[in-house]
């Protein structure tokens, strides 16, 4: 049996901590041994705890945490640590190092642009310190895999591309009229739906402005977003909004506790990202057999096909996110072709088993050489 040590540097809820919290609980237990390590409470912490896992916290604040990797480095020999899978820029830096110093195969994984972006003084020294200590860098896109080798120093033979995975099952679940219910809205309205925690890169600014330009000439679109809002950002949001006069037209959900049972609710899921790795919501979302208007930001143009399994917008452009969903909208067979193929699509492509095992692959392989 291998013990794994998993680790990531926030607390949740997201994607990426979505991919970590099921990589560190469903590879096959005969085989593998857990350590998971994160910062402290929250949901990741809730999450793993009810499903069986109690984590070790250990806080990595501050540019560079000298106790923090020595506390790795000792838990690795402490609990005999055959391999380390890191998750996000800070923790595959710090485990890169901790594999040079243990001398223990490392596979550090990113899951989106957004860690390529930051620029300063120390930026060149993280990915030569990912580089030497990383046996394997996993991009969970082959947009983010080009992105690392074009923004970095790591090696090209290092970088392998793994999707993201789902439960499929979970998500194939019949229509539900819990929204309509709640808000008082009628059967002829279409409820488009966006998922994924209040972040600059999801462009909900811009979500708002199509939602501007299409209350003038159709009355019957509802708009809500679910996902962790809060700050500086989600004050932003909620005052453009009230500006747009689209109080009765866009509601935020906040944290969604059952992606599923909301993506059942929707009638169109939109994404106005303006930089995705792999996005798992929509993934959620085909599977969910919903019509798909997306924007080319990363991730989605290798996820949908345009106008055969989703509908591709231009990036940052809320006239083309408009224009994409007054087609859909009145377009029912339209709407109908794309669900169906992004449903057939997803489930045979982006179910959690593919994911599982292609991780389980690479760390045999590390292991036994």
């Amino acid at each position: 049996m291998h013990t794994v040590l998993h680790t990531i540097d926030t607390t949740g809820p997201g994607g990426a901590e979505t991919v970590f919290i099921e990589l560190a609980t469903r590879l096959p237990v005969d085989r593998y041994r857990p350590i998971v390590v994160i910062r402290g409470e929250g949901w990741v912490c809730d999450e793993l705890r009810r499903r069986g896992i109690e984590p070790v916290f250990m806080h990595n604040k501050g540019s560079f945490n000298l106790r923090y990797l020595a506390a790795l480095v000792d838990l690795v020999y402490r609990e005999r640590i055959d391999l380390i899978q890191s998750h996000l820029l800070g923790s595959n830096v710090y485990c890169s190092l901790a594999g040079l110093i243990a001398r223990r195969p490392v596979v550090a994984t990113f899951h989106g642009t957004v860690d390529f972006e930051k620029k300063n003084r120390l930026t060149w020294a993280k990915y030569r310190t990912i580089n030497a200590g990383a046996d394997r860098v996993i991009a969970v896109s082959e947009e983010l895999r080009n992105a690392i080798l074009e923004r970095t120093l790591i090696k090209p033979a290092k970088i392998q591309v793994i999707y993201n995975g789902i439960r499929t099952a979970d998500y194939q679940r019949p229509h539900s009229a819990e929204l309509r219910n709640r808000y008082g809205w009628y059967g002829n309205e279409v409820i488009i739906g966006s998922l994924g925690n209040i972040r600059p890169a999801k462009g909900y600014h811009i979500l708002l402005h199509a939602a501007a330009i299409l209350k003038q000439e159709n009355s019957r679109l509802r708009f809500v977003i679910a996902g962790q809002g809060k700050g500086e950002l989600f004050d932003e949001l909620l005052h453009l909004r009230d500006q747009l006069g689209l109080e009765d037209r866009v509601k935020f959900l906040g944290f969604c506790e059952d992606a599923a049972g909301f993506l059942s609710s929707l009638d169109l899921f939109l994404s106005s990202s303006v930089s995705e790795g792999m996005p798992l919501s929509a993934i959620q979302a085909m599977v969910a057999e919903l019509p798909v208007i997306a924007t080319r930001c990363g991730g989605y143009e290798e996820l949908v096909t345009h106008a055969e399994n989703g509908w591709l917008v231009d990036a940052g452009d809320p006239q083309a996110i408009a224009e994409g969903i007054r087609l859909l909208a009145e377009d029912e067979k339209l709407r109908m072709k794309l669900a169906n193929n992004a449903r057939i699509h997803a489930i045979g492509k982006y179910d959690i088993k593919a994911m599982i095992s292609a991780y389980a692959s690479i760390y045999d392989g590390l292991v036994n050489s």
